[in-house]
């Protein structure tokens, strides 16, 4: 082990650790498995990582494959919301700054508000007004972010909206101004999750 592993160790941990050197993955893999790891670590709110890529000394033609690969991933996990900032760390590792989880909510609302975005609400909910049915589209995409879910399918997003109706018009007392009581208790659920983040 070298003074600079032994000070990186120190500094990041295992835990805050992704050394892709070790297991020689091809880019596709190497790709996959930074991703996965990156969105991991972002919602255990880890802060600061460490990836490890090596130099590519081994690599065929000399081409540092798992490294390109990283370099060019990292921007687009930043575009994601996932990635606050990243910078190299030595000739064979970047160290990476998460984004808040609010930052990622963020960056799948602007994509959602993109020109041409075609949004069309589940038909079971057209009776609701549209602020309340935005809440819930809200909420469905938070939902579907605490459990991995970054850029869900409208048809996962329907499901999660029509489940969330469900379970909260179910704990609803019943007469008065039911949709206001809805809306109230959607946005209390969505101030929840701005709590965790």
């Amino acid at each position: 082990m070298t003074i600079e592993s032994a000070f990186d160790e120190l500094r990041f941990g295992r835990e805050r650790t992704l050394n892709l050197r070790s297991s020689l993955p091809t880019g596709a893999e190497a790709a996959r498995r930074a991703e996965a790891w990156l969105r991991e670590r972002q919602m255990a709110k880890a802060g600061e990582v460490l990836v490890v890529t090596g130099r590519g000394k081994g690599s065929v033609g000399g081409v540092a494959v798992v490294r390109e690969t990283v370099v060019r991933l990292l921007p687009r996990m930043e575009q994601r919301g996932v990635v606050a900032a990243w910078s190299e760390h030595t000739a064979g590792s970047f160290v990476v700054q998460l984004a808040s989880v609010r930052k990622l909510y963020e960056a799948q609302r602007s994509r959602a508000a993109l020109p041409g975005a075609v949004v069309v609400d589940p038909p079971t909910l057209g009776a609701l007004d549209a602020h309340t049915r935005a809440a819930l589209r809200a909420l469905a995409m938070r939902s579907l972010g605490a459990l991995g879910v970054y850029a869900p399918a409208e048809a996962l997003v329907h499901d999660e909206m029509v489940a969330r109706f469900a379970t909260l018009a179910a704990a609803l007392p019943p007469g008065g101004a039911r949709e206001a009581t809805l809306r109230a208790a959607v946005e209390h659920a969505l101030l929840a999750f701005d709590d965790d983040v």
